[in-house]
């Protein structure tokens, strides 16, 4: 675990979590990496980032968390890289995934259930 993930979510909001990034992953609402996540939260992208919380060396990802604070992007932690990265359908583990709000009504329904949740967690937004 990494000094800095912090809100981590809790067992049953982290597997929602993956599986609404699998679904996400079909319709390309979805921004994967370190420099995908980065560059869209800079052009004005907005929605949930999910950021790995096993990462090593932790500067890889350190500076992501203020980005989003100063956006206004509520953000969360999971456990494993590797489950972000089988969820968000990548060869390797995934360190940061941006989830971007989707068009369908039904998986929107999901998603805004998802970011209320993580914007309770986050004591910084």
């Amino acid at each position: 675990m990494s000094p800095i993930a912090n809100p981590i979510a809790p067992p049953k909001l982290e597997k929602k979590i993956l599986k609404l990034t699998k679904k996400q992953v079909k319709t390309k609402n979805i921004k994967r990496g370190v420099k995908e996540v980065v560059k869209a939260i800079r052009k004005g992208a907005t929605g949930v980032c999910i950021l790995a919380a096993d990462i090593s060396p932790p500067d890889v990802l350190s500076h992501i968390p203020g980005i989003c604070e100063g956006k206004n992007i509520p953000y969360v932690f999971v456990k494993s890289r590797m489950e972000l990265g089988t969820a968000a359908e990548t060869k390797k583990p995934t360190s940061v995934v941006l989830l971007t709000q989707p068009e369908n009504a039904k998986t929107l329904k999901k998603y805004t259930s998802i970011h209320a949740k993580v914007l309770q967690i986050n004591p910084y937004l």
